[in-house]
């Protein structure tokens, strides 16, 4: 008899066989309503979603333009900068009585830290198994009172600002090189011009760190440039005049001098 023939291999009774597990996953069709294939029907979705975000948000920015400043001007001292919208809630968060001050570092590092690794935290603190906004509730309301904050101190932030008015306050305008501006100093209202006005808007009114008071970009009236020196404008902050009415009037007038002076030339 050869080796091996008749002979039997039989199972150790005394070893269950546990069940035999599939490594196929099972297909989605076997879950019907609850999943769905990635391709083309999940991406199609995706898709047309953005491109609806996209072409609003295009139609938003031919509607309303950005308002741009000027050239970034390192000598303007007068300049008060704003960061980017999407950081307006920080700066907006500093003008808070418990966020500045002997507080500025609560405000800059305390609570921003605070807000932003809670919101990191969250997935961990409520780590259900459902998807459902009700089945996770902590993340869900975390995250809700992050965007109403941020949603609620940018639009203080925006709404307490004039752009339009700050954007065109900051257009550049170069100085005429055709026009010969004629400076009074025996005028009463120059001394006045020389303490109040003279370092940002130059010994001829050309304009350095601030705009030039002369010029087709300058139709102010004698009560817009009375309510400007002592209010301010755009980007010049108020109580730039310090002085006396009747020294706020012989401004006013040295500067309209100037101009009616290049007017006639």
């Amino acid at each position: 008899m050869q080796r091996g023939k008749g002979m039997k291999f039989v199972g150790d009774s005394r070893i269950k066989q546990g069940p035999t597990v599939s490594r196929i996953p099972k297909d989605y069709s076997e879950y019907p309503g609850r999943t769905e294939a990635f391709w083309p029907n999940f991406l199609l979705k995706e898709w047309l979603a953005g491109a609806v975000f996209l072409i609003g948000f295009l139609i938003l920015t031919l509607a309303h333009p950005s308002p741009l400043e000027g050239l970034a001007d390192p000598t303007d001292a007068a300049y008060i900068p704003l960061p980017d919208w999407y950081f307006l809630f920080l700066y907006e968060l500093l003008k808070y009585e418990f966020a500045s001050g002997n507080y500025i570092l609560l405000g800059m590092l305390g609570i921003p830290g605070i807000a932003f690794g809670a919101l990191l935290l969250a997935p961990f603190l409520d780590n259900g198994p459902g998807r459902r906004p009700h089945q996770r509730p902590i993340a869900v309301g975390m995250m809700l009172l992050g965007l109403a904050s941020v949603i609620w101190l940018t639009y203080t932030s925006a709404a307490a600002v004039d752009w339009e008015s700050r954007a065109e306050a900051n257009k550049p305008v170069p100085p005429s090189d055709d026009v010969d501006v004629v400076i009074d100093t025996d005028h009463p209202g120059y001394e006045v011009y020389e303490t109040s006005c003279l370092a940002c808007h130059g010994a001829e009114l050309e304009g350095t760190a601030a705009p030039a008071l002369y010029g087709p970009e300058f139709d102010h009236t004698a009560e817009e440039i009375a309510d400007i020196s002592v209010n301010g404008i755009g980007a010049m902050p108020p109580d730039q005049f310090t002085g006396t009415d009747e020294e706020l009037e012989q401004l006013v007038d040295f500067i309209l001098s100037v101009n009616e002076s290049i007017e006639e030339e």
